[in-house]
């Protein structure tokens, strides 16, 4: 089953909750499934955004996603002076 996706935002806000929820005394397993996730997701999310702002964290995802898109066009381009190397090579 497919997870529902969350913003950075909605990640930053969750991750904020979940602060104010253990400073009551609730363990990390208890504010997580009190906000609809699991605690390894939880952890994971932390890991990621612990310290960044709503801003920050939404920035972050664009940047990777701008690095994803920029190491497919490389690749891309790898492939194509390949074979273009290969057919100047007569080796088609």
């Amino acid at each position: 089953m497919a997870g529902k996706k969350h913003t950075p935002e909605q990640i930053v806000k969750k991750l904020r909750e979940a602060e104010k929820l253990r400073s009551e005394g609730l363990t990390i397993g208890q504010a997580a499934r009190k906000l609809g996730v699991t605690e390894q997701t939880m952890h994971r999310w932390k890991n990621q955004y612990g310290d960044l702002s709503k801003d920050q964290a939404r920035r972050l995802k664009e940047l990777e996603s701008e690095n994803q898109k920029l190491k497919h066009m490389v690749a891309d381009q790898a492939l194509n002076i390949q074979a273009l190397e290969e057919i100047a090579k007569g080796k088609f």
